[in-house]
């Protein structure tokens, strides 16, 4: 099964990219996922369901750990892997 992850984190800067917003993209561009695009009001990443499971939760943990106070995500089924 493959996902499609859209996020964003709160608070917004609009001077320069907050803690937070740079964690969680750093946690999305380091893992095994394609079709990644990462911009200042909204982020998507695609890939493998186990490999976006498991960068959403980094994704949490280290968004929060850096100063988010709100996360927005939606994760949304984008079809099967053929072989």
């Amino acid at each position: 099964m493959r996902l499609r992850v859209e996020f964003t984190t709160e608070p917004f800067d609009l001077e320069e990219a907050p803690a937070h917003a740079v964690a969680a993209r750093e946690v999305i561009q380091k893992a095994r996922l394609d079709a990644v695009d990462v911009g200042p009001f909204g982020n998507t990443a695609e890939g493998d369901a186990d490999a976006v499971l498991t960068a959403v939760a980094a994704l949490l943990r280290d968004s929060l750990e850096s100063g988010a106070t709100r996360v927005s995500l939606q994760v949304n089924v984008i079809g099967e892997d053929t072989p």
